[in-house]
């Protein structure tokens, strides 16, 4: 699907802002912008790149904010993202038996395939590593939120999360040479799926007792228990 391009009361009703808050925002180099014929223009693909980013760095009360944003976006009659509901039994390995980059992706794949609804997890894993080379999605509190750079909804029966936890943390990129041992695989069939999941399970990883809960597990049932105990609790669900 090709990306689009919004303007600026394109792209302020998308992110819920005035026009003259979206013009101060690429002012000051908050979004990504370019100019086309003397108009500004935001291209989607960027912007969703932008979201991803922010996610990536906001403290609760933002990715508050991100979450409801995107909801809204969305639309009503779209159900909310439950991580615990995204990811099956099947694709959680507690512990996960992997000592480089290079296996953890390919393992981390490999759960997701187990689920039967990705079906080709050779591509999703050259994906993964195409953008673990752009840029590496290793977080400074020792997990990585895996992901191909655009959803592949072609080799995807429907969106699934997978989750590893190595035995110790190993180096996986992150910028200031923190260790990894929590891996998370996201693979979504659209770019507002993939942003409403990370939004999601970002809110998640910021709440107090989650990664805890996640690095004590014995296997993978008491993980996901803990997961879906913990969503529960904060959203209702």
């Amino acid at each position: 699907m090709a990306s689009r391009d919004f303007d600026i009361d394109s792209l302020a009703t998308y992110l819920h802002l005035t026009p003259a808050q979206v013009t101060k925002m690429a002012e000051r180099g908050g979004l990504p912008w370019r100019k086309i014929g003397g108009q500004w223009r935001f291209s989607e693909a960027e912007i969703h790149h932008w979201f991803e980013d922010r996610i990536g760095v906001s403290d609760a009360g933002e990715l508050e904010q991100v979450e409801t944003v995107l909801d809204r976006r969305a639309g009503e009659f779209r159900e909310a993202v439950c991580i615990a509901d995204l990811l099956p039994i099947q694709a959680v390995a507690i512990p996960l038996v992997a000592r480089t980059q290079h296996s953890v992706i390919d393992k981390m794949t490999r759960l997701a395939a187990n689920t039967g609804l990705l079906w080709d997890p050779e591509k999703m894993a050259t994906a993964v590593r195409e953008r673990e080379n752009l840029h590496p999605t290793a977080l400074d509190i020792g997990v990585a939120l895996l992901h191909p750079r655009r959803p592949l909804p072609g080799v995807l029966a429907d969106p699934v999360l997978a989750l590893g936890r190595t035995h110790q943390g190993i180096p996986f990129g992150g910028a200031r040479g923190d260790l990894t041992d929590v891996f998370f695989l996201i693979c979504s069939t659209d770019d507002q799926v993939h942003l409403r999941t990370l939004a999601r399970l970002s809110r998640l990883l910021s709440t107090d007792g989650f990664l805890a809960g996640i690095r004590a597990a014995a296997d993978a049932a008491e993980a996901l228990a803990g997961i879906s105990r913990l969503e529960a609790e904060l959203f209702g669900e």
